[in-house]
Parts: structure tokens; C-alpha cells; sequence
């Protein structure tokens, strides 16, 4: 049986349709000023109230329903601030209103009273939230397993690709729009944990006002992708290319970390982002074989690379025919070649050339020199140097003269 004028919630057996009244309108006033679920309170108000006129502290099972009461506002998206000023409000609502339902009899009364409702209060918020970060981040892993599941296979290009579009839409993703794939690659690895795809994923949100986005990591790599075109309600006016606002982002974000991006081009569909993507891949690899130092490629620019090393039979037969000569130079062909594509790669100027190299002008010209003697191909002439130029990439493509170049049927594989 109930103690006379003990507050008790609705549904919990209680005893006084007064009391259930006043419990009804605390906890209705408490969820209209935080927004929040008025079904949140439930058993929380019977505790406070129970603590207030006798003091006991909350029980387990209690506690266990705001246990569960945190975890479902986590897994509804209510803020936890907001949840914890309802918890609040209704806390200081009752204290309110108490004396004008259960009357003090002394100072000593109240202050018991409200040592008891504190404790009480403690208790429950520290269970509540404890236990809403806890599904939080329970929530996070799973949404960070689905992302990075569904970048794979969209990397991948998974043939079903109905299914595909139904598992894009709760991250905002139209697969029906062209779509490009960033990469970037840190010199020094990605470690676990790195907050880059984080920052980044926050930055390209806030750069185009475009939900549509997705960053990942794959193989120690960060994965962007991104819609190639913006919403009408968020025109872009960019300066820079995508890879070259990335790459800024990721240096300011860490200062003296290097980075290396390749940016795909964009295609429509899901089988577009596959494409994108190995396009991005083989930009990195092509850049890394051919030692470019810049830091932001694009596939577009890497297409004649690619292209050479697509017809690798023929690249191979024009690195012999045409350089196999400079093998017969003393210190053998690598410092002609590396002359060669500090020459192409500063247009044909010798003082450049030998500036990159860290050489005289004197010692460039005497192995552009080497190079016509040995080669039958003069650098300084346009038709020959075409010639020269495609084969110094070839080589550098190969690895030639580090390697061996392949022969027979492996050269045509």
C-alpha cells in the first residue's frame, strides 16, 4: 500500500490520480522547454520523487530503464545536451513543486530531502549518459562498417546495382549523378586512427554545401568521393581544382605531413565510380614510376602514360632501339637519362637542367652531347626529341636501367 501523498508515475501502480496528474504536467512542461521525448522520463520521476520524501536511493532496476531510456534517445539522434536538460528540468520542476504537495516539518527534513534528490539526480544522469555514449559509439562503428563496406564494393563496381543505389541513399548518395574518386596517400602511411578523414569529410561539406559525399580510408589510402557537379542551390566557384583544394586542406590540417593526390575523372552510375577510381589508383602508381614531384595529379594529364604502358611491347622496343646505346656511356645510362628529363622537363633550357640536377651548365651539355653521339638523337632537334622523350618516360615507366626489360611474351602480357 502507498504512503499518503507519495508521488507516483503513471502506469506504475499508482495510487493517487492527483499525484499522477502532477508527475503528468512536471514532466510534459520539462519535455516542452528541452524538445525532447516526453517518454524519456519514465520511472526517472518516480525515483526523484521516492528520493525526496524518503530518501532511498534509486534502485537497480530502476536504473536500468534510464539505461535503456539513453540509449534509445542516442539511437533517435536527440542530442545528449538536450536529454540532460530535460532529466534537469524536470528535477528542478519537482523540487519546486514539492512543498505544496508533501509539507516539510523542519529545516533538517528538507535539507535530507534534498542531499537525497542530488544523489538521485547523480546517479540517474550518470547512468544516462555514460550509456548514451556508449550507443553512440556503438553507433558509429556500425555506421563506419556499413560506409566502409559500401565504398568498397562501390569501388569494386558490384554488378547489382539495384541493390547499390538502395544501400547509398540513407548516406545521401544519387548514383544516378557523375561521381569522381579522390586519392591521397601520406608519405608516412595513414596510422590507425587518423582524424584526416574526418577533417576532410567536414572541410568538403563545408567548401561545397553538398551532403553527397563520402570519405573513407582502403589500403592506407583516404577515398573521397564526390559529386562532379553541385546542387543548383549551391553553385560552386572554385579557383582550384578538387585534388588541389584537398591537398591544401590536408597539409593545413598537419602541417609538414606530405601527401600525394590523384583525382579520377567523373562518370555517371555506380559503375562510374569504379572506373573513377582505378583511374585515381593507376594516376598514384603512374606518378610514383615516373617520380613526378608534384604533389596533385590528374588522370587526365597521366592518359599518355598511360597509353605507353598499355603497349608495353612497343614502349620496350623503343627504349632498346633508341637508349640501349647509352648503356655503352661510362657510369653507364642512368645519368644521361636523369640529364635527359631534367632538360624535357625544365623546356629544353640547360641552366634549368643543370640548376634541378645540382651540376654545371658544362656538365648538361657535354651529356646532351653523350646522348646525340651514343644515340644518333639530338636532344636540341623537335623531331628527334619527340623520339627521345617518349622513350625517356618509357624507361622511367619500366624502371629501365634499374631493371631488366622484359622480353618475349612477358612484354606482351
Amino acid at each position: 500500500m502507498s504512503e499518503p501523498g507519495r508521488p507516483r508515475w503513471p502506469g506504475s501502480g499508482a495510487a493517487n490520480s492527483a499525484d499522477e496528474a502532477w508527475l503528468t504536467a512536471i514532466a510534459q512542461a520539462a519535455a516542452g522547454d528541452s524538445q525532447a521525448p516526453l517518454e524519456l522520463l519514465v520511472e526517472y520521476l518516480t525515483l526523484l520523487a521516492d528520493a525526496a520524501i524518503s530518501g532511498r536511493r534509486p534502485r537497480e532496476h530502476e536504473l536500468a530503464i534510464v539505461r535503456e531510456l539513453g540509449r534509445r534517445a542516442a539511437e533517435q539522434g536527440i542530442p545528449a545536451g538536450r536529454v540532460v536538460d530535460l532529466y534537469l528540468s524536470a528535477a528542478w520542476r519537482m523540487w519546486r513543486d514539492l512543498p505544496d504537495v508533501v509539507p516539510y516539518r523542519d529545516r533538517d527534513t528538507v535539507r535530507a530531502s534534498a542531499q537525497a534528490v542530488l544523489r538521485a539526480v547523480g546517479e540517474a544522469i550518470a547512468v544516462l549518459v555514460d550509456s548514451y555514449q556508449l550507443a553512440t559509439q556503438q553507433l558509429v562503428r556500425q555506421e563506419e562498417a556499413l560506409r566502409r563496406e559500401l565504398v568498397d564494393d562501390l569501388l569494386r563496381g558490384d554488378p547489382d546495382v539495384a541493390r547499390m543505389v538502395e544501400r547509398a541513399e540513407p548516406f545521401g548518395l544519387d548514383l544516378g549523378r557523375p561521381h569522381q574518386v579522390v586519392l591521397a596517400r601520406p608519405a608516412d602511411g595513414l596510422p590507425e586512427g587518423d582524424t584526416s578523414a574526418t577533417m576532410l569529410e567536414l572541410f568538403i561539406l563545408d567548401r561545397f554545401g553538398d551532403r553527397e559525399v563520402l570519405v573513407a580510408t582502403k589500403e592506407g589510402l583516404l577515398v573521397v568521393l564526390i559529386p562532379a557537379t553541385a546542387p543548383s542551390t549551391a553553385p560552386r566557384t572554385i579557383d582550384k581544382s578538387v585534388g588541389d583544394l584537398i591537398h591544401d586542406a590536408l597539409i593545413r590540417h598537419r602541417p609538414g605531413r606530405v601527401w600525394r593526390v590523384a583525382a579520377g575523372r567523373a562518370y555517371p552510375g555506380s559503375y562510374g565510380i569504379a572506373r573513377s577510381y582505378e583511374e585515381a589508383r593507376e594516376a598514384l602508381t603512374l606518378a610514383d614510376r615516373l617520380r613526378l614531384d608534384t604533389a596533385v595529379v590528374d588522370a587526365r594529364d597521366m592518359l599518355v602514360y598511360r597509353v605507353l604502358i598499355r603497349d608495353q611491347a612497343a614502349i620496350v622496343d623503343l627504349i632498346q632501339a633508341v637508349l640501349g646505346p647509352l648503356t655503352q656511356a661510362r657510369g653507364g645510362a642512368d645519368p644521361l637519362l636523369q640529364t635527359l628529363e631534367a632538360y624535357f622537363a625544365t623546356g629544353e633550357v640547360a641552366t634549368e637542367a643543370a640548376r634541378r640536377l645540382n651540376v654545371s651548365v658544362r656538365t648538361v651539355t657535354y651529356r646532351l652531347d653523350k646522348v646525340k653521339a651514343l644515340t644518333g638523337h639530338d636532344p636540341g632537334d623537335p623531331a628527334q626529341r619527340f623520339t627521345l622523350h617518349i622513350a625517356v618516360l618509357g624507361a622511367r615507366l619500366l624502371d629501365w636501367p634499374a631493371r631488366d626489360l622484359p622480353s618475349g611474351a612477358e612484354a606482351h602480357a
